[in-house]
């Protein structure tokens, strides 16, 4: 009987969010080869009130959409009944379908899929790979959810070391990401493969400034733009960027564009009114086929984590900024995969997270070789192209999946 590959995840087409984004693009590049099944949520994030077909094939894949809650996710308690129900549906129905010598392919996205996902593996004598999105429960302690010193971190902590070893294979998203779930697994330790996303190269392509419909429409033709585009969650500093643009509201030049939402997009549009800040433009997240005019609507980007962000998540979308040609300002952790990336290569600023005055210096710094940043542009999108292209990123999964289906033998070096 032929070995079939299930996917499991909250997340996949229509939702155009990072997970679903990749993991939809990871599915469908395995299609090529195998049989590949997913099994997924109704969308709750960007896509959240389409109603998607509870079944279909699409590109190769068979797609199943199991029943679940689609609350507000942005509310805590909905989020949690969201995560719930998601997490028991998916994984009855994997228990029913999935059969001895299967694969299962699963995100942690809810963070307590992969949890039943292992035991319906145990179950089904299947073969367990997970694909890790963020390292919980450090990412619940760095967005203030949990105490980072609390009997219930700890507790999670054990968990969640359990949960590694009882995969097969466990893929990363970043260097750092690597060293983190290494240290978190005592004794004998699964493959840890890194495996990173990629950029849209073919649909995210540097455009002219003066051609960018969104900057005209603001007004903004004349201003040094800074923009953050992407979730604007918990872990993500939004408060250190608006101390920024607080400091530098003299300076009539540059403006910040926040394009993007997620739970503190309220209290970003709160404070932009409270405090006047004329130098802030917040617009919702746009869809995926405008990306590249959104990207190219800035001048730099910006990435800022919380602190305690290393290796816990890797922020997926600077690499289309960089296909975008913009190099990028990033506050985060000096050991992360990021700062490596935006230092080995050139592409940008790195400075510590929750230091303003580090990130309005690195903003002028950006700002007074405003004259610089067009020849910089080829050399972000050149090294994009290198190695971080779709096409080498499926070609990765191909690679690991063929070995672990015992389908090729030999260097598998290219997936590591």
């Amino acid at each position: 009987m032929e070995k079939k590959i299930w996917i499991l995840s909250e997340l996949y087409f229509p939702e155009e969010s990072a997970t679903g984004y990749y993991v939809t693009h990871v599915a469908e590049g395995l299609a090529r080869e195998f049989s590949v099944q997913v099994l997924c949520a109704q969308p709750t994030y960007l896509a959240r009130g389409i109603r998607a077909a509870a079944k279909e094939a699409r590109n190769g894949v068979d797609i199943r959409r199991c029943w679940g809650t689609t609350f507000n996710k942005d509310i805590l308690l909905f989020r949690l009944i969201n995560l719930v129900t998601t997490t028991i549906s998916i994984c009855f129905n994997a228990l029913m379908r999935i059969r001895r010598g299967d694969i299962m392919f699963v995100v942690t996205n809810p963070p307590t899929l992969p949890f039943l996902a292992a035991v319906v593996c145990r179950l089904r004598s299947a073969t367990l790979i997970l694909r890790i999105e963020d390292v919980y429960p450090e990412a619940l302690s760095a967005g203030g959810i949990l105490d980072k010193n609390g009997t219930i971190m700890r507790v999670l902590g054990a968990l969640q070391g359990r949960l590694y070893k009882a995969a097969d294979c466990i893929i990363v998203l970043g260097r750092d990401m690597q060293e983190l779930v290494t240290r978190r697994i005592d004794g004998i330790q699964p493959r840890i493969v890194y495996i990173s996303n990629w950029a849209d190269l073919d649909e995210i392509v540097p455009l002219p400034r003066q051609d960018n419909r969104i900057i005209r429409e603001l007004g903004l033709t004349e201003k040094f733009i800074i923009q953050y585009s992407g979730n604007m969650g918990r872990t993500h500093d939004i408060e250190n960027i608006v101390e920024c643009a607080k400091a530098l509201h003299g300076n009539r030049s540059i403006h910040f564009l926040f394009i993007g939402w997620g739970a503190k997009e309220p209290w970003l549009r709160m404070t932009v009114d409270a405090l006047a800040l004329s130098n802030i433009t917040v617009l919702p997240p746009q869809p995926r086929k405008d990306l590249v005019v959104s990207l190219n609507a800035c001048d730099v980007a910006i990435v800022a984590f919380v602190q305690g962000m290393c290796g816990v998540s890797v922020p997926s979308r600077a690499y289309n900024n960089l296909a975008a040609g913009k190099l990028i300002i990033a506050a985060t952790d000096p050991a992360s995969d990021l700062a490596h990336l935006l230092e080995e290569e050139g592409l940008g600023w790195a400075v510590q997270p929750a230091a303003p005055d580090q990130l309005v210096n690195a903003i002028q710094d950006a700002f007074n070789k405003a004259s610089l940043l067009p020849q910089m542009s080829s050399r972000a999108r050149k090294i994009v192209e290198e190695r971080f292209s779709k096409h080498r990123v499926q070609a990765q999964y191909a690679i690991l999946f063929r070995e672990i289906m015992g389908l090729q033998t030999g260097d598998h070096s290219n997936a590591n």
